[in-house]
């Protein structure tokens, strides 16, 4: 329980943190810097945690995981942010569940029952609430930026399904950062002139950003949901947009329109309806890997739980 509380916090600070980085970095350098940090990060423990090399029939599905995950999320979150609070992005980014389900629809034949159609609906009207309330004017296009933020991390949740039947969620995570980052290179010329001039609480928050919910957040997830219920560790990530808002009250003193906090609790709303299960079901300790999708401003894939590494699993 405390891995799983560490989680939401982490990831619910990610978005006030990508706030300062925008504003001291740009978009394009925050958006190379942040996975690569996390990818020097994971590739540095993997052999701790047992991360297995790919194979290489798997790297065209690897290398869309990482351009749907890991660079084009990272680009659309960040210039997301530029216009909208860190708040509204928190609770923008929770509809991501809803276009894994409906991609999954297209691509993987998966089924969708009429609660599922019915909570998708709810959320999308939720982000429609939120874009209508997140401008000065009443009506910001950027917030509609975020939302497609939340496409493609839906994206990365379908192309990641094929891999974990293979890899743990460690693993597919660690390969799609890495191949994020790789796919990220032409931003690096602008991450070296941001970094010249950069003030100290935008290093210290990119920093924070690919270390803390990039790459710990991983690592302690997949350790929370290898040991609680799934009906526990789904309900906890409910909890990641409310506690952004704080955050952002707290670390930016923004203030959310009421307008905003109303759409963003129908969004909640709408996934929680989408992931709601059977009593059956329910007592399944064990996470599907179909069933998580964590709403981390870096896409977090579906963990399986992790093999065992020493005395415990981690």
């Amino acid at each position: 329980m405390l891995a799983l509380t560490a989680v939401v916090v982490l990831w619910a600070s990610a978005f006030p943190a990508i706030r300062v980085g925008v504003d001291g970095l740009g978009v394009a350098a925050l958006s190379f810097l942040r996975p690569a940090i996390a990818a020097v990060a994971l590739l540095a423990v993997a052999p701790l945690l047992g991360v297995r090399r790919p194979r290489s029939r798997d790297l065209p599905l690897i290398s869309l995981a990482g351009a749907t995950g890991m660079t084009a999320y990272q680009i659309l979150l960040n210039w997301g942010e530029v216009h909208v609070s860190a708040g509204t992005a928190g609770m923008l980014i929770a509809i991501a569940p809803v276009f894994s389900l409906l991609l999954g629809r297209a691509f993987l034949s998966e089924v969708v029952t009429r609660r599922v159609a019915v909570g998708s609906g709810i959320a999308i009207g939720g982000c429609v609430i939120v874009a209508l309330g997140g401008g000065s004017t009443g009506f910001s296009t950027g917030a509609l930026v975020v939302p497609a933020a939340a496409v493609v991390q839906g994206a990365y949740h379908c192309v990641s399904k094929p891999l974990l039947r293979r890899y743990s969620g460690l693993e597919v995570a660690t390969y799609a950062m890495v191949a994020g980052t790789v796919l990220a290179l032409p931003l690096l010329p602008a991450a070296v002139r941001a970094l010249a001039t950069a003030p100290p609480r935008a290093l210290i928050s990119v920093a924070s950003l690919g270390l803390l919910p990039s790459a710990v957040g991983f690592v302690i997830w997949g350790y929370a949901v290898a040991r609680l219920p799934i009906t526990v560790s789904t309900a906890a990530l409910y909890l990641v947009p409310p506690v952004a808002l704080v955050v952002s009250f707290v670390w930016l003193s923004e203030t959310p329109r009421l307008l905003e906090v109303a759409g963003g609790l129908v969004i909640v709303g709408g996934v929680v309806l989408i992931n709601r299960r059977s009593p059956a079901a329910s007592r399944d300790v064990h996470t599907p890997a179909d069933a998580r999708h964590p709403v981390d401003p870096v896409p977090t894939p579906a963990v399986r739980p992790p093999r065992t590494v020493g005395s415990g699993r981690s």
